[in-house]
């Protein structure tokens, strides 16, 4: 049985992708030099609205998702088309919609997609998991459930928008093939820590330990009280670019809200 960690590198356009003898793989999808792919709802709506629309006809399952501000991950088996064709499909339609409504031109995805072969089932799930707790690492939110853009809630409420999108059956036929069991299972196993490894945005490590920011930001309130033409949303990018710390970090130390911060990074 292969290894389900085996990432073919993309900086290498002319090296054919190993086929999955299941057919299930993780895809990445990351903006140039880490940049924002998403910049609202509306973008985010789009991209999904575009999955829907390309698996249309059998060409491809999804089951699983999670869109993040600079990335994608999606768990895909393949349908009537292979993966290639499959990414193609769905890149060249939402980058026209990105570059038309932005006034851009050009790429807006780095190189070509990223992605690896998932070959035997326990992989198949710590993969769903490990997708559904991106939003939890990053500091986004406290629980799976709390993120409206994964696929998580469609595995367990059928009245959720995107259920109708998501193939769950095989994941929840993992748990049990009872529904309501599957589904207890299937919370508890997504709500478990993950400690396997699959492709992902390679993160910058913090630069400084929470009390020593604590004093730097003291230190810049100081400034700012001499001083008041710094506005708030460039203090907290500039203690963002210095310190490399989560948003809920960030957030607890300056006492502002954690979306609130969020969004000033983002301005």
């Amino acid at each position: 049985m292969h290894s389900p960690y085996n990432e073919l590198g993309d900086d290498m356009p002319r090296q054919g992708r190993r086929k999955s003898e299941s057919g299930y793989y993780h895809v990445m999808l990351r903006g140039n030099a880490k940049e924002n792919i998403f910049h609202n709802e509306q973008d985010k709506l789009r991209f999904l609205e575009i999955l829907q629309i390309k698996k249309q006809t059998d060409r491809f399952y999804l089951h699983a998702f999670c869109l993040m501000d600079n990335h994608v991950h999606l768990m895909i088996s393949e349908g009537a088309e292979d993966l290639s064709k499959i990414m193609k499909r769905i890149n060249v339609s939402y980058v026209h919609y990105f570059n038309q409504k932005y006034e851009r031109v050009g790429h807006l995805f780095q190189d070509r997609f990223k992605s690896e072969n998932v070959e035997q089932d326990r992989y198949l799930l710590a993969l769903a998991r490990y997708i559904h707790q991106n939003p939890l690492k990053a500091g986004m939110v406290k629980k799976a459930s709390d993120y409206k853009w994964s696929s998580y809630n469609s595995y367990l409420y059928e009245s959720n928008y995107f259920t109708k999108m998501v193939d769950t059956d095989f994941v929840l036929g993992l748990f049990s093939s009872d529904k309501k069991t599957a589904r207890r299972k299937f919370a508890k196993f997504m709500n478990e820590e993950s400690k396997e490894i699959f492709i992902d945005i390679k993160e910058q490590k913090e630069v400084m330990n929470e009390e020593a920011a604590e004093e730097l930001f003291k230190s810049v309130l100081k400034e700012q009280g001499e001083s008041e033409d710094e506005p708030l949303e460039q203090i907290i990018k500039n203690f963002k670019s210095k310190t490399n710390l989560s948003i809920r970090k960030i957030a607890a130390i300056t006492g502002i809200n954690k979306d609130r911060v969020n969004r000033m990074l983002k301005e």
